[in-house]
């Protein structure tokens, strides 16, 4: 997997981050200490997890080789089509919590870093780089965890749900491609 490729998962899987760091821009003016904190710890899971679920994926990949680059597809293609329907058709709930609170801010971490454990697992069963991969999820995750609040301190326009949408579209793509050149078609 080239560079570029995992440089657009690491933004497709950082779009739920940006979509909350938005929104916590939106309804709260952050001190930059609060801001790196929220990047911080959006960037330390969204890369843990894919390590984690690289681990178990090579664990099983002898066990599906020949079906690895449909899973890795179905894997990036429902993630991508939750974004996008999600995007689509947002829960109506406002935010009573704050994110400053570490219980809080730990929760959403896990919470957005869901998808990028299951595109671990994918990675597992295609040749990735998984230390380069980490390093490039964590530091685009941190960078538009900031870029999110910042924006959303200064505008109200922004709309979260079109970064989400944007993310689930490259993760649809992306596994498409992947697809498509197991099967000799690109």
């Amino acid at each position: 997997m080239s560079f570029f490729e995992l440089f657009l998962i690491s933004l497709g899987l950082s779009m739920d981050c940006f979509a909350v760091s938005l929104s916590v821009g939106v309804s709260h003016k952050l001190k930059w200490k609060e801001t790196f904190l929220i990047a911080f710890s959006f960037g330390l899971f969204q890369g843990l997890m894919p390590l984690m679920g690289w681990m178990l994926g090579t664990s099983i990949q002898t066990l599906i080789a020949s079906i690895d680059h449909w899973i890795a597809f179905g894997i990036l293609a429902v993630i991508g089509l939750r974004m996008v329907w999600q995007a689509i058709f947002p829960e109506n709930k406002k935010a009573t919590t704050d994110i400053r609170k570490l219980p809080v801010l730990l929760s959403l971490s896990i919470a957005t870093s869901i998808d990028a454990l299951i595109t671990g697992v994918g990675f597992g069963f295609i040749k990735v780089k998984i230390l380069e991969a980490v390093l490039l999820i964590s530091i685009t995750t941190f960078v538009i965890s900031i870029a999110g609040v910042k924006l959303g301190e200064k505008t109200t326009f922004i709309s979260s749900r079109w970064a989400e949408f944007l993310g689930g579209v490259i993760l649809i793509l992306i596994g498409t491609k992947i697809l498509l050149e197991h099967l000799g078609m690109i």
